[in-house]
């Protein structure tokens, strides 16, 4: 019966809940603490116009604060490679399930040496990606590597802007790749 539902014209019911059940499985915040990413974006955002499948990006991430490897100085928190999981889901039904690693630093701290509420947070992640009816990347296989600027607010929350690119590094037999900006919302956990 659940079967034939279409959830994705690609994707029915079953096999969208086995993924999305795998995804939380692996997200368990048991697993380690951290931050769940709320993002709103615009996809395919162009600045010479030239943008041709433009949509409303919706995104999920889960940050863990476990640290894989520290590849820096130990005075300088900078270099702490941490991981993440998510999933991207755009207005034209194209959804990207991604995992990858951050960074995370203190603007202020990194500057002047004074902590501030501004936090940094470049990403590099990979991951399969269904068009749906949106824009045609070339391939399954995507990568995206996002820039992040966020404000904390008193309660650790914070506030975020990002710019994103999601491209299949020429492992496709096209490659027009993809621009996101967006704001997120990053509640601890």
């Amino acid at each position: 019966m659940f079967d034939s539902i279409k959830v994705f014209p690609y994707c029915d019911l079953m096999s969208f809940f086995k993924y999305l059940l795998l995804f939380f499985i692996l997200s368990n915040p048991i697993l380690a603490k951290g931050y769940d990413v709320f993002g709103l974006g615009y996809y395919d955002i162009k600045f010479d116009g030239s943008a041709s499948n433009e949509a409303i990006d919706f995104r999920y991430e889960r940050r863990y604060d476990k640290v894989l490897f520290d590849i820096g100085p130990e005075a300088d928190n900078f270099f702490y490679l941490k991981p993440f999981a998510g999933l991207e889901v755009t207005s034209d039904n194209a959804y990207y399930f991604l995992g990858g690693v951050y960074l995370e630093d203190n603007l202020g701290q990194l500057f002047t040496g004074n902590e501030s509420n501004l936090i940094f947070t470049p990403s590099f992640g990979a991951g399969y990606y269904d068009d749906g009816n949106g824009k045609k990347l070339g391939n399954n296989i995507e990568f995206r590597t996002t820039f992040e600027i966020s404000y904390q607010m008193k309660n650790e929350n914070r506030i975020g802007f990002s710019f994103g690119h999601i491209s299949n590094a020429n492992i496709g037999n096209k490659n027009p790749g993809a621009e996101v900006l967006g704001i997120s919302l990053q509640i601890p956990y």
